[in-house]
Formats: C-alpha cells, sequence, structure tokens
C-alpha cells in the first residue's frame, strides 16, 4: 500500500483537497455541511452519505500519504 502512496505526488493530492474535497465553494463547501449534518446527527440520507465519502476521499488520501511520510522519516 505504501508503494501505491509513494507513486501518488502530493501536488495531485493537495490539487484534489482544494478542488473535489472543497466543491462547491459557495455558500459553504460540501464537506464542511455534511461533517455538520454528521456530528448533529442528522446525516441519514444516503446521497449525503456519499457526498461525504466523495468530498471526504481526497482528504484522507492526503492524511495517510502524509502518515506513511512521516512514519518513513522517522525510520531514516
Amino acid at each position: 500500500m505504501r508503494k501505491l502512496f509513494n507513486k501518488i505526488p502530493l501536488s495531485l493530492l493537495i490539487l484534489l483537497c482544494l478542488t473535489l474535497g472543497l466543491a462547491p465553494f459557495s455558500p459553504e463547501p460540501h464537506l464542511v455541511e455534511k461533517l455538520r449534518l454528521l456530528f448533529a446527527g442528522e446525516l441519514v440520507r444516503p446521497i449525503d452519505m456519499f457526498d461525504l465519502l466523495l468530498h471526504g476521499a481526497p482528504w484522507m488520501l492526503l492524511a495517510l500519504k502524509m502518515i506513511f511520510k512521516m512514519a518513513d522519516n522517522q525510520k531514516d
């Protein structure tokens, strides 16, 4: 799995986070809206769950890449 993450450029993940991860930009990003619904216990519709997964995936991939990168740096 680490080999796969090493092949993905960091710049691509950042670009995905800033575009898909935050789209649409107004009135508020979908991810923020879906996280509010989740924490309020109102995330019940399947389309909302899919939206959370879709808009949150780039952020999770970026987080995993950074975790793997920090773990590799600690080994050296």
